[in-house]
């Protein structure tokens, strides 16, 4: 059991610098009153922020701050737990979060998240909607059982029957499960890598194997080809370059025909030229005895010897011209043949272009096939180093098949707890066991508050409403007080089963103006009588009926709002 003894604040909402402090435990109740506004509802926020790190209302952790100050917020709140003391220290600006066991304080864990885990799972044993449902009724920040989402529900139930350790283990098998499994991916195609590479050995064994010195002999036989074919084309080159060189020489012979050419049609012009000359000389002194210029006569005999010179001139000219013309013949033949020997030197000589590649292919050939030869010949020479690794293999698979075989056992272990830990598992036969106890209270609860149906919750925590006049009824259908005596029966109910699974049990409830609106008067002195009859329990009632409710309770704090900061008093 949770026995809360005091809790102190300053610098929270209205409260100022200084430390308000109420003892948890000096009275079984304890009535709280003040107007609206003066920090009757702080101890509400003080007690969850202290907890869980956030207020019960619905406002962020900054504004819990006092606006006027806004600094050195501090909250601290002591309990006990058997004969453990603890406190635990919270602030805002500077932000302290400090657990103290036994006036020792505790070394921090490495977040505040780690730290806030472990204060709720290993030392008061719920968290903050567990807590609320126990311990706070009636606060328009409340949510009530009733309207939770079946998933919370369930939390509160699990921390009410102390079963929450299942769904921790639950989700714990669910990682393994999850790295069972992820191992087991990793094992399988590590198996099937291994089969692959097996197999691979086999077929490469058994074609080493296979391959005899015949298949090194057809590779030699192949080789001896090639050389032979080789070597026949380095024949025909041999041959080849011979006659090229022939041509070569017999080339050089009519080198130069060209050059002759230009020079003897050069020449053949000259004598053209002259001989043109000579002509007109002839014809001038044939047909003219008279100068045409100077009209004088023109010596016969210087005449004759003129026409005589002319026609022996022309005569040798012609000669020459004639000779000119064979030796322009010769040398234009001389060219022919030079052109031709240089189209058969040309085709002699990419012959032997052609054959040379073929020479180098085949000596390509040769290297390829000389190195399969040396690799047969080196696998062969190591085959037993083959076996090696094929035994290898072999042994590795046959051990990666016990390891997938044992992950498979794992994992349907691991299966087998996460269906027992899971929702519908263990936790549901406990749940059900206890259903009937839940339904039971309540309904009796119900009827100490004169409210006379039948209320019962499922496995699942939907609720079946029967009464006498209706058959079926939901939550929902209710008015706002008949809703409130449900919520009580219920918060009742949770205190009950908690103390008697000594899970979330505790000496602190605070009912938050429940009695202001949606109880009338035959339901207020009922609740009354049940509050009275709660055993263990220091109560604290947050209401504005004061003036009616003092009497029934054995001490009542005042909140009062001074210059904007609320101040706490004792009210005689």
């Amino acid at each position: 059991m949770i026995l809360f003894e005091k809790i102190r604040w300053k610098n929270i909402l209205s409260t100022g610098n200084h430390f308000t402090e109420v003892n948890l435990t000096d009275t079984s109740t304890t009535l709280i009153i003040g107007a609206n506004g003066s920090g009757k509802s702080t101890v509400l926020d003080a007690l969850t922020f202290s907890l869980f790190g956030k207020p019960f209302r619905k406002i962020n952790k900054l504004q819990l701050l006092n606006s006027t100050n806004e600094k050195d917020g501090r909250v601290e709140v002591e309990f006990s737990i058997n004969e453990t003391q603890w406190k635990v220290i919270r602030g805002i600006k500077p932000n302290i979060f400090e657990i103290y066991r036994n006036g020792n304080v505790l070394d921090q864990f490495s977040a505040a998240n780690d730290q806030q885990k472990w204060l709720e799972q290993n030392v008061i044993k719920m968290n903050y909607k567990s807590f609320t449902q126990i311990v706070i009724l009636g606060s328009s920040s409340f949510i009530p059982f009733m309207q939770l989402s079946s998933n919370h529900r369930r939390e509160v139930i699990e921390d009410l029957l102390d079963i929450k350790i299942f769904s921790s283990m639950s989700n714990l098998i669910k990682e393994k499960i999850r790295s069972v499994k992820e191992e087991l991916k990793v094992l399988q195609l590590k198996k099937e890598s291994l089969n692959d590479k097996l197999k691979m050995q086999e077929n490469f064994i058994e074609e080493l194997e296979n391959r005899s010195h015949k298949n090194i002999d057809e590779r030699k036989v192949k080789i001896n080809t090639l050389l032979e074919e080789s070597d026949e084309y380095v024949k025909e080159n041999v041959l080849t370059q011979k006659q090229v060189d022939k041509l070569t020489k017999e080339q050089e012979e009519v080198t130069g025909a060209t050059e002759k050419l230009r020079d003897l049609g050069g020449l053949k012009g000259k004598i053209s030229n002259k001989v043109s000359t000579i002509t007109k000389e002839h014809k001038f002194f044939t047909d003219n005895t008279v100068c045409p210029t100077c009209t004088q006569s023109i010596d016969e005999d210087f005449r004759i010897n003129k026409i005589n010179d002319a026609q022996t001139k022309a005569k040798e000219l012609q000669s020459g011209y004639k000779k000119l013309e064979e030796a322009i013949k010769n040398e234009e033949n001389r060219e022919r043949h030079f052109t031709q020997l240089s189209k058969e030197i040309t085709k002699l000589t990419h012959g032997i272009s052609k054959n040379n590649t073929k020479i180098s292919g085949c000596q390509r050939q040769i290297r390829d096939l000389e190195s399969e030869v040396q690799t047969i010949t080196e696998q062969l020479a190591n085959r037993n180093t083959e076996h090696e690794k094929l035994a290898t293999f072999k042994e590795n698979l046959k051990t990666t098949y016990t390891e997938v075989s044992n992950k498979k056992d794992t994992t349907n272990y691991y299966d087998y707890s996460y269906g027992l830990l899971k929702d519908g598992g263990v936790k549901s036969g406990i749940i059900k066991k206890y259903l009937p106890l839940i339904n039971q209270q309540v309904n009796r609860y119900l009827q100490m508050m004169d409210f006379y149906i039948n209320f019962s919750l499922d496995e699942e925590f939907n609720e079946t409403v029967q009464s006498p006049i209706h058959d079926n009824f939901s939550y929902s259908s209710f008015s706002e007080g008949e809703k409130m005596r449900i919520d009580l029966a219920l918060l009742f109910t949770w205190r009950e089963v908690a103390r008697m699974k000594n899970s979330a049990s505790t000496n602190l409830l605070i009912l938050d103006e429940v009695f202001d609106s949606s109880l009338d008067d035959s339901s207020t002195g009922e609740l009354l009588k049940i509050l009275r009859g709660l055993e263990t329990t220091n109560l604290f009632v947050i209401s504005h009926k004061g003036e009616i409710l003092v009497d029934k309770f054995m001490r009542t704090i005042k909140f009062e709002k001074t210059n904007d900061f609320s101040k706490m008093s004792y009210d005689s």
